[in-house]
C-alpha cells in the first residue's frame, strides 16, 4: 500500500482530500500542528471505512519537527510515496502600506519553504525507487492578484514557478510534480463571510456556483493516480471557470 502525506489534514479540504486518497487505497498520513481533535476525527473516518491512516502532528514550518514527523509516518505507514502540500497559516488581506516583508515571508514559508523542505527530505529515497510525486494546493489568486493580497498571492505565484522547475528537473527521475489551484472553496472559516462577498464571487464564475471541497480531492486522487502517469509541471484550475481569460 502506497502511503500518502496530506499536510494540514485535520479539517477543511485536507480533511477531504486525505478521506478522497484513502478511498482510493492510499494509506493516508494525516499532518496538522494543532487540531488533536480534528485529526483524530479525519483517522477515524478513514479507519472505519475499511482505510488505513495516521495522525502525524508536526509544524511543515520547523525543520526539525518534519524530520521527527516523516520518521514517525514510516514506522506506522511506511516511506512517503506522495506529498500534497496543503498546509496554510493565517492569511491576512491588508493594503498595500500596511504590508511588510515579514508578512510576506509568512506565506513563504508556508508556500515554499515548507515544500522545499520535505522534498528535500524524502527525495533520496524517491531518488533510489525512480518514484514519487508531488501535487502543491495553489491558489487561483496567483493569476487573478486579489488587492490587498499580496502577500498570499506572490508566495502562490511562486508555488507555480517552483512546480514547473521542480518537474523539469526531476522527470527524468520518474518523479511527477503538479498543482491544483482552486478558486474559493467555502469550508468552516468562511461561515461569517457576508452574503454579498459570496454574490460578488458567484456573479463572477462562469459556471455559476461554488465548488466544493470534494471538486479538489477529485483532481487530487486523479493526479495521485496511474491516469496521471505522464502528466507533470502542469497546473490545474478548479475554480468554475474564473481564469478562463
Amino acid at each position: 500500500m502506497k502511503v500518502a502525506l496530506v499536510t494540514g489534514a485535520s479539517r477543511s479540504l485536507g480533511a477531504v482530500m486525505a478521506q478522497a486518497l484513502a478511498s482510493h487505497g492510499w494509506a493516508v498520513a494525516v499532518n496538522y500542528a494543532n487540531d488533536d481533535k480534528g485529526a483524530a476525527h479525519v483517522v477515524n473516518s478513514i479507519e472505519n471505512s475499511g482505510g488505513k491512516a495516521f495522525a502525524a502532528k508536526f509544524s511543515v514550518v520547523d525543520k526539525e519537527q518534519l524530520q521527527i514527523g516523516l520518521r514517525s509516518i514510516r514506522e506506522n505507514l511506511g516511506p512517503v510515496d506522495l506529498i500534497v502540500n496543503n498546509a496554510t497559516g493565517p492569511q491576512p488581506e491588508m493594503p498595500l502600506m500596511e504590508q511588510s516583508w515579514r508578512t510576506y515571508l509568512d506565506q513563504l514559508e508556508f508556500f515554499v519553504k515548507a515544500p522545499l523542505e520535505l522534498l528535500q527530505l524524502v527525495l533520496p529515497d524517491w531518488r533510489q525507487r525512480k518514484s514519487g510525486r508531488v501535487i502543491n494546493i495553489g491558489s487561483e489568486v496567483a493569476e487573478l492578484g486579489n488587492p490587498y493580497f499580496g502577500n498570499y498571492a506572490s508566495a502562490k505565484g511562486a508555488m507555480v514557478s517552483m512546480t514547473r522547475s521542480w518537474a523539469k528537473e526531476l522527470g527524468p527521475e520518474g518523479i511527477t510534480v503538479n498543482l491544483v489551484a482552486p478558486g474559493w472553496i467555502p469550508v468552516q472559516r468562511h461561515c461569517d463571510v457576508p452574503k454579498a462577498k459570496r454574490d460578488w464571487y458567484v456573479e463572477r464564475t462562469p459556471l455559476g456556483h461554488f465548488g466544493a471541497p470534494q471538486d479538489i480531492a477529485d483532481m487530487v486522487v486523479f493526479l495521485a493516480s496511474p491516469r496521471a502517469n505522464f502528466i507533470t509541471g502542469q497546473r490545474f484550475a478548479v475554480n468554475g471557470g474564473r481564469t478562463v481569460c
